[in-house]
């Protein structure tokens, strides 16, 4: 058994989840995995045997609970710091935060109309100026952090600030929204997205989506 548990939701519609999961992952930590499917009259009692927040993802570690991508993402910071979920540079970490702390907080028009759903091809769908607005600020805080910051990083892989870190790991589902909503984007997101994409964790966990035998209505 590993030391850490990560309780999560289904692969294919917990954008939460994935944040968590893919933050484990930078990590390096292992863990073993509970998934919870959602949306089912018993999903909110058997969240509740793990997370005093009654939602996922909760990461379990040595009789501690820790709800919340952003707080998951500070405590595993904390405890592996070689792992560089957050940048060492003061001012590409402080924006990583803020960048991070907005994808939590925000983007509720494309949270609503453009829900995770890993297994969709929805293209064009619910494309209101709202949506819009979303799409264009995410693709602006992309595009500024790729300049200012990854491509003067000691080594850029692709990601918003060179190599991949909890600020990916908040953005990955909005990758998968993209993706599956048909969105045109710039040259410069487009091959942002196809980083994260072509990332192993983020490999792993779309192929697991695929597999899962649940589905939403959406």
């Amino acid at each position: 058994m590993a030391d850490f548990t990560l309780v999560i939701g289904n692969r294919n519609y917990s954008s939460w989840s994935l944040r968590g999961w893919l933050t484990a992952k930078i990590a390096g930590i292992e863990f073993d995995e509970v998934v919870i499917p959602l949306d089912r009259p018993e999903t909110q009692a058997a969240i509740a045997e793990h997370s005093p927040s009654g939602r996922v993802p909760v990461l379990l570690h040595d009789g501690l609970a820790v709800w919340e991508s952003l707080a998951i993402a500070e405590y595993l910071n904390d405890i592996r710091p070689e792992a560089g979920i957050w940048p060492a540079a003061p001012k590409a970490r402080a924006v990583a935060r803020a960048i991070s702390a907005e994808m939590h907080a925000g983007f509720a028009e494309l949270r609503t109309h453009m829900p995770m759903d890993i297994r969709a091809v929805r293209p064009g769908r619910d494309m209101t100026p709202e949506v819009r607005a979303d799409i264009d600020r995410i693709v602006a805080l992309w595009r500024d952090c790729r300049r200012r910051f990854a491509k003067t990083a000691a080594k850029d892989d692709g990601f918003l600030f060179g190599t991949i870190g909890a600020a990916d790991a908040m953005y990955a589902p909005v990758v998968t929204r993209f993706r599956t909503y048909g969105v045109a984007l710039d040259p410069d997101a487009d091959a942002y997205c196809k980083a994260v994409l072509a990332h192993p964790a983020m490999k792993d966990w779309i192929e697991a989506a695929k597999r899962e035998p649940w589905s939403i209505a959406q």
